[in-house]
């Protein structure tokens, strides 16, 4: 059994190795990779970057994580951490930025350009519901199971774990929806690093059904939480950048594979957004397969 700091540092490899796995091929349908799937690490798809090149999702998280290691948590900080990446090509694999979704870009511009206050600065539209948060919620999910649910008493410490989480996604996505999915993908964690199996993903995936089922966006998620979702047929998931779309397929291939390198491989041969359906699934297969 692997100690926790072990799980956690298999979660941010894990995630952006996948991400990397996912990059070239990026936005091709699923019909094109299964004439020709994707079976190792590839370089100039997509973008014109060599193999192993990660994307936003891992920029963004590595200047999160920049931030936390720091050992002063201020949401500003992060905010101008993200403003280093997308104007100053930090955090990036080749010292090009490359990739960035719009409401990652208009929320950024929102504390840069428009001078909007940090907890101003997320997009609330329904339409603002792509996966740019849910790519980057691992290094807050993990630093708030620390801070919050080992530390605190457990009623405190679960409260100021969903307002940190909630705090996180509305940097740049604070539609309702993003938020339920980084908490979904929180639960699923949390558990994980108590638990790294998937039995343990399945724990935390029932919690979160049955703990957060009185939020208004909860039906949108309803799939996740059906014993059966991980019977559903390939055709039935979707791979686009809408929130729930991501976090379905990702769970879904966690649940229907038994290793990193399957759970991976699988998500990017889904197609569309390749890099983020990866990388989100393959925090959570490297937490359970190290």
């Amino acid at each position: 059994m692997q100690n926790i700091n072990q799980t956690i540092k298999a979660v941010v490899l894990g995630h952006a190795v996948a991400d990397a796995l996912g990059v070239p091929v990026e936005f091709l349908s699923r019909e094109a990779l299964c004439q020709e799937p994707v079976c190792s690490m590839l370089g100039y798809g997509t973008y014109p970057v060599p193999a192993g090149s990660w994307s936003d999702d891992t920029s963004m998280s590595l200047a999160a994580l920049d931030c936390i290691a720091s050992g002063s948590i201020h949401w500003d900080r992060i905010m101008v951490a993200f403003g280093e990446w997308y104007y100053k090509d930090n955090y990036t694999p080749t010292g090009v930025m490359f990739d960035v979704g719009g409401t990652c870009s208009r929320a950024i511009d929102n504390y840069f350009v428009r001078h909007m206050p940090v907890e101003s600065c997320g997009l609330y539209e329904s339409f603002a519901n792509g996966n740019g948060s849910l790519m980057r919620i691992h290094p807050f999910a993990l630093y708030g199971y620390y801070a919050f649910l080992l530390n605190s008493e457990k009623d405190d410490g679960y409260w100021f774990w969903m307002a940190w989480l909630k705090r996180a996604s509305e940097l740049t996505h604070a539609h309702e929806r993003s938020v339920m999915a980084c908490y979904i993908y929180g639960y699923c964690l949390s558990f994980l690093l108590k638990d790294p199996t998937v039995a343990g993903l399945r724990a935390g995936i029932k919690f979160a059904g049955e703990d957060l089922d009185y939020l208004p966006e909860f039906e949108h998620f309803a799939r996740i939480f059906d014993p059966n979702f991980d019977k559903l047929a390939v055709d039935e998931i979707k791979s686009s950048g809408y929130v729930v779309d991501t976090l379905e397929a990702a769970l879904w291939c966690v649940l229907t594979t038994d290793s990193y390198e399957k759970c991976v491989l699988k998500a990017v041969n889904l197609g569309r957004d390749t890099d983020t359906v990866a990388a989100i699934a393959g925090g959570l297969a490297g937490a359970i397969y190290g």
